[in-house]
């Protein structure tokens, strides 16, 4: 198995010019581009030649500008017990996320719809690690014990459909509407789908 070309010799220089290559096309996509490698190298004052040991493919390249947002909850130590107050927690946590890490979100998405990956490494799920679907969980767990007969993974899943970044860029490309009232759609919309599933289950 080849070791990657930034595990081997001068690791800590080449882990300053791998994030300085990262942070290069995180800037670039903050601007509205898509950056190829030698974007990114250009940008960061590295050679391309270098760049390309790197990340040899834009994908890779956009791949790793993608934020890594392995949180387990959403939720901090004093989250309230009603599971009304802990949801809207947590949808305006994903906001947050959404507007901290759009452009990079949205090359996230454009990856994900690409079905021709070139190479098995490539072929690396983008947005489908369900880590929002677990943090809604999270804002639902309450319910088990007030309405154990609810399927929380499914209305979960129903919320979530309402609140990536895949609404998100409806909500404002093509809805036209603004940021601020796509967040409000968002709490909306995860706060009704959470009153008809208790409506269902006799609340």
């Amino acid at each position: 198995m080849p070791v990657p070309y930034e595990s081997t010799g001068r690791t800590r220089q080449k882990q300053r010019t791998r994030d300085a290559l990262v942070e290069a096309a995180r800037s670039l996509l903050e601007g509205g581009q898509t950056p190829a490698v030698e974007q990114a190298a250009d940008a960061a004052g590295i050679s391309r030649t270098t760049a390309y040991r790197y990340f040899p493919n834009q994908r890779q390249l956009l791949l790793a500008a993608i934020p890594d947002i392995d949180r387990p909850s959403l939720l901090g130590e004093e989250a309230p017990d009603e599971a009304g107050a802990r949801l809207d927690l947590v949808i305006a946590g994903q906001v947050a996320i959404l507007r901290r890490w759009e452009p990079q979100l949205r090359a996230a998405l454009r990856l994900s719809l690409d079905q021709e990956p070139r190479t098995p490494r490539d072929a690396r799920p983008v947005l489908r690690q369900g880590r929002a679907i677990a943090w809604i969980e999270d804002a639902l767990a309450p319910l088990a014990r007030t309405h154990p007969a609810l399927d929380r993974r499914r209305l979960a899943v129903a919320i979530r459909a309402g609140c990536g970044i895949e609404s998100w860029i409806w909500m404002v490309d093509i809805a036209a509407v603004s940021r601020k009232e796509a967040a409000a759609l968002m709490r909306e919309s995860a706060q009704a789908l959470l009153a008809a599933a208790l409506a269902r289950h006799g609340e």
